[in-house]
């Protein structure tokens, strides 16, 4: 069996174990510093909506050797706002301008091919209507709300409704720091950014569910037994499923990182980026959720029952007798050690005793007179 796996066995057998519970104030923290930063980047710089969200154009080049720079230039020129430049992988060039009506695309695609020099049929432009786009970003927030009120739902029914209010928490903070992250890269937001993040969420909940399941099981008939209070086995849950969320969320992560890196960086499919930054931040953001946010906060939340708090403090009490007697023998055995005589090298002379020769006559060997 490989290291990791003895690992996972020996964390599963609880031989060995780390107290996420007990340093959950510190996940807390750098959660709430993570989601803080996105919040900032959200407000400072905002979203970069692509034009399926607020209507333009999109024009496609044929290969060229005009760089992205002069694209972006001879864009903001011809149209008077900000484009957005994309070098596909076969040399042509994919330039957005949010904004434009059907006259306005002409005449930009007229001036474009003034600048690259070549004809204008040679361009391809496609219009996308504001309201279409409005259309699309509602759909998207509608779809977000019922997959959030389906979730809440069907946890409140297979398990409680503090692991649906800790599963929500967790999902929410997977979707602020996956679109601050946005903010910050500048990615553009696309309808594939909306399928990346529904995916993501599903990834998430599937992480949180397998730690959840495990609990519910360790926790039946918690209340008869005054050994483990609820975050003792809540920590036993983490801790037993920890590698089997490491591997799935690795697992996933590799071929995300090659659309992300590969696609995107080194071969410069642009078009990946929407999708496979969503998804990689998403997968991320969802397994340390899930361990660190998800079911310490469901802790919390079960510890303010008063039958877990009482459970708690039989635990507690227990301990500290336990402990007690625990130190009232070695201090027992201490003294008893104190106690013993000390070894000088002599032997040691016992009492007296009186042979058993003496009883038949003095100084006479036994037997018969004659």
């Amino acid at each position: 069996m490989s290291k990791l796996g003895n690992i996972g066995a020996r964390l599963h057998r609880g031989e060995i174990s780390y107290d996420f519970i007990g340093h959950r104030k510190l996940w807390y923290g750098i959660s709430i510093l993570i989601t803080i930063t996105a919040i900032l980047g959200l407000a400072v710089r905002g979203l970069n909506m692509g034009i399926d969200f607020q209507g333009g154009a999109v024009f496609t080049t044929e290969k060229t050797s005009v760089s992205v720079s002069q694209a972006e230039d001879y864009a903001k020129e011809a149209s008077g706002h900000d484009a957005v430049v994309q070098k596909l992988g076969n040399g042509t060039l994919r330039i957005q301008i949010a904004g434009m009506d059907t006259q306005q695309s002409d005449e930009i695609k007229n001036k474009l091919a003034s600048d690259f020099k070549v004809d204008p049929e040679k361009i391809a432009a496609d219009l996308v209507g504001p309201s279409w786009g409005d259309q699309i970003a509602n759909k998207a927030w509608q779809g977000l709300a019922i997959f959030m009120v389906l979730v809440v739902i069907y946890l409140a029914i297979a398990f409680e409704w503090r692991m649906a209010i800790a599963a929500l928490v967790a999902l929410i903070h997977d979707i602020t720091i996956t679109v601050g992250i946005y903010a910050l890269v500048g990615f553009e937001v696309t309808p594939g950014t909306v399928i990346g993040l529904l995916t993501i969420l599903g990834y998430s909940l599937y992480d949180t569910v397998v730690v959840f399941d495990s609990l519910k099981e360790q926790t039946k008939d918690i209340t008869k037994q005054n050994r483990w209070t609820y975050s003792d086995i809540a920590n036993r849950s983490i801790n037993g499923t920890l590698v089997r969320s490491i591997n799935t969320t690795v697992v996933a992560l590799l071929p995300v990182a090659g659309l992300l890196f590969i696609g995107g960086g080194f071969l410069g499919a642009g078009t990946l980026n929407d999708i496979s930054l969503s998804l990689f931040v998403g997968l991320a953001a969802g397994a340390y959720s899930s361990i660190f946010i998800a079911t310490p906060l469901v802790a919390d939340l079960k510890e303010q029952e008063p039958a877990m708090k009482a459970l708690k403090k039989r635990v507690l009490a227990k301990r500290a007798q336990a402990e007690a007697e625990e130190e009232f023998a070695d201090a027992r055995g201490d003294a008893a050690d104190d106690d013993e005589p000390e070894d000088t090298g002599h032997a040691v002379v016992g009492p007296r005793t009186q042979p058993a020769s003496r009883g038949r006559g003095r100084g006479r060997p036994s037997g018969k007179r004659r």
